[in-house]
């Protein structure tokens, strides 16, 4: 099982970036996805998750209307667009995944996690 994160660079508030988890060694639509981020001295927090079935999806209340969770089973990849940056929203964001049906929210759920990528927001 492989996720690799790519899509991160530095930004002005108010830009827009697309994450992409590409993933590999298994069938992602048997798993829940989730992207978390974790800024220096913060806890990791849940940004978006989508479940497996039926793409249910969560979104952290600090990010809804901004970002948006998709994933193309066929291809293998999760995205998350991201619009209207704030330097706020700079951390490393990272990919996970889990072998189930339902959403997953808590870290802890996921199995499967991704090296993160860098976003950074400036004002």
């Amino acid at each position: 099982v492989r996720l690799v994160e790519s899509g991160g660079g530095s930004v002005q508030a108010g830009e827009s970036l697309r994450l992409t988890c590409a993933t590999s060694g298994f069938s992602l639509d048997e798993y829940s996805i989730g992207w978390f981020r974790q800024a220096p001295g913060k806890a990791r927090e849940a940004v978006s998750c989508i479940s497996a079935v039926e793409n249910f999806t969560y979104y952290l209340e600090a990010v809804k209307g901004r970002f948006t969770i998709s994933r193309d089973n066929a291809e293998n990849t999760v995205y998350l667009q991201m619009n209207s940056l704030k330097p706020e929203d700079t951390a490393f964001y990272y990919c996970a995944a889990v072998q189930r049906r339902t959403i997953a929210i808590m870290s802890h759920e996921y199995d499967y996690w991704g090296q993160g990528t860098r976003v950074t927001v400036s004002s």
